[in-house]
């Protein structure tokens, strides 16, 4: 079964630290893209972060650029987004999806079409 199992979200204060894991199983990760989204509650699901199938190239979004980094580690199967400064508008759940390639496509590549193989996603909140 293709999956991936996200982790490590939790309760965090303003301007602490969190660390995801996206364990990918049921397929190699090496190679494919990945990217991190997120969703709070009654809002659409937002594009966070991507990475490239060898972590070369990374891309954030303005909100978390400076602030959250994306690396992955293959022999592990597995890839991360390490969030700093947190903010009380960080608060969400966070999914970890594929692209279907090497690399994000040119267009779109911040739209939810664009993944497959969703987790189940990970809640972090800040707050104190």
């Amino acid at each position: 079964q293709l999956q991936f199992v996200e982790s490590g979200g939790g309760l965090v204060q303003p301007g602490g630290s969190l660390r995801l894991s996206c364990v990918a199983s049921g397929f190699i990760l090496n190679n494919y893209a990945v990217a991190w989204f997120r969703q709070a509650p009654g809002k659409e699901r937002e594009w966070v972060s991507c990475i490239t199938w060898n972590g070369g190239l990374t891309n954030s979004a303005d909100s978390v650029k400076g602030r959250f980094t994306i690396s992955r580690d293959n022999a592990k199967n597995t890839v991360y987004l390490h969030m700093n400064s947190l903010k009380p508008e960080d608060t969400a759940v966070y999914y970890c999806a594929r692209y279907p390639n090497f690399d994000p496509p040119v267009t779109g590549w911040g739209t939810t079409a664009a993944c497959e193989y969703w987790g189940q996603g990970t809640q972090v909140t800040v707050s104190t």
